[in-house]
């Protein structure tokens, strides 16, 4: 009797993910058989804010400018953890003004890690 109770909680779950599918299968369909059929060179030529495209837009771009991206979300994550701690502030105590701390300086350490290697230089 146990089993089924639980094979039963997940009933609605079920049922959603066939009602999600369903809506995404049903979709593709409906816009592959009720789209625009016609094409022609100048609806497949690349639109982008009403400039003509110009060169090659597989250009490769400096691995800089990935690292500067990826570093900033990193060290932009830390104000998620902050917000909640200084929010708390009063009730976590001592203990947890030396976690922040703990954090923090882990936090500066690989930054100044990033500092030393270059990471942010630009060339």
């Amino acid at each position: 009797m146990g089993t089924s109770s639980q094979t039963s909680d997940f009933f609605p779950i079920f049922i959603q993910f066939l009602v999600a599918a369903g809506f995404v299968v049903t979709t593709m369909v409906a816009t592959h058989l009720l789209g625009p059929k016609r094409k022609s060179k100048v609806k497949l030529e690349t639109f982008e804010c009403g400039i003509e495209p110009q060169g090659n837009a597989r250009i490769p771009f400096s691995i800089k400018y990935f690292l500067v991206a990826i570093l900033f979300v990193l060290f932009d994550v830390e104000v998620i953890f902050m917000y909640p701690w200084a929010v708390n502030f009063k009730t976590l105590g001592v203990q947890g003004l030396l976690e922040m701390f703990l954090f923090m300086g882990l936090l500066l350490t690989g930054f100044f890690y990033i500092i030393r290697k270059g990471a942010l230089k630009w060339e």
